[in-house]
């Protein structure tokens, strides 16, 4: 296995304590966390006194806060209120600067269903602006996924965003362009000078089913290995594999990732699962 490589984890698919996320961190070997929910609150609604709580513990444990996996861009372009959530960004910021975090992960809003996305553009490219410079002068990374339903769910509009906005960098998050029905090695090749780092999530086209990875359509036992070539090295798990607290707000109203494939009892189990399958790609690269 490449000696760079750094993998770090939503671990709140293991258990939505923060304790138990650092167990489980340690458990396989990750250098820390993207961290998305904190004892049962999302991250970007915790408070700056939780925050220094948080950074403590992981400090004593020797690990670090990567990324923020916020939910900031995950609102309606049309019903919900822009400037209010500018104000989240800013709340997220500090506390990706308690943390330590370099990244904050962010999206490109939700599109109406019955609706050509492309209308949207030049008010997405605004408002990305806008939150690029916030985070100006910060040392914070703002880094977009290409999220299901979202403006840049398609390769070709992340692109856009990436032009338009430079200071924006790019996560790939592979499952997500197979159910939004995208080619993944396609995607790969059109964004990856733009890619921060990748997200350790598969599906199948076939079903939309989340597995873990390499067992889908993600390609990454081709993915990867061109990634690291180009000098990347950072990858956080993102399983799915089970039903966990805080999925289902992750989720468009209306809509459900297709998760329980596998059997695992518990969250441990199957982010352990996650994190073995992805370890063995690493050992053919």
């Amino acid at each position: 296995m490449n000696n760079n490589v750094k993998i770090y984890g939503f671990a709140d698919e293991a258990s939505p304590m923060i304790d138990e996320q650092i167990k489980a961190m340690l458990r396989n070997g990750l250098q820390g966390l993207e961290i998305r929910n904190v004892d049962e609150t999302n991250v970007a609604d915790i408070t700056l006194d939780k925050a220094r709580e948080v950074r403590s513990k992981l400090d004593a444990a020797g690990l670090i806060t990567w990324s923020i996996g916020s939910p900031i861009g995950k609102i309606d372009i049309e019903k919900d209120d822009f400037t209010a959530h500018l104000e989240k960004l800013k709340h997220t910021l500090e506390i990706a600067d308690i943390l330590g975090a370099e990244n904050i992960r962010m999206f490109s809003f939700f599109m109406p269903t019955d609706k050509d996305a492309s209308v949207y553009k030049n008010e997405v490219i605004d408002r990305l602006g806008q939150m690029a410079g916030l985070a100006k002068g910060t040392g914070v990374a703002l880094c977009h996924e290409n999220e299901k339903g979202i403006y840049g769910d398609k390769a070709a509009r992340c692109l856009e965003i990436f032009k338009a906005v430079p200071e924006i960098k790019g996560i790939f998050d592979p499952a997500n362009f197979v159910q939004s029905g995208e080619n993944t090695i396609d995607a790969w090749n059109l964004l990856k000078s733009y890619i921060k780092y990748v997200h350790v999530k598969d599906a199948r086209a076939s079903d939309d089913m989340i597995v873990p990875a390499g067992s889908g359509d993600g390609n990454f036992k081709i993915i990867v290995p061109e990634y690291l070539a180009q000098g990347g090295s950072c990858f956080t798990m993102e399983p799915h594999l089970k039903e966990f607290s805080g999925l289902s707000g992750l989720e468009r109203e209306g809509e459900e990732s297709k998760v329980g494939e596998f059997n695992f009892e518990t969250g441990d189990e199957a982010f352990d699962y996650a994190c073995d399958a992805f370890k063995k790609i690493l050992l053919e690269v």
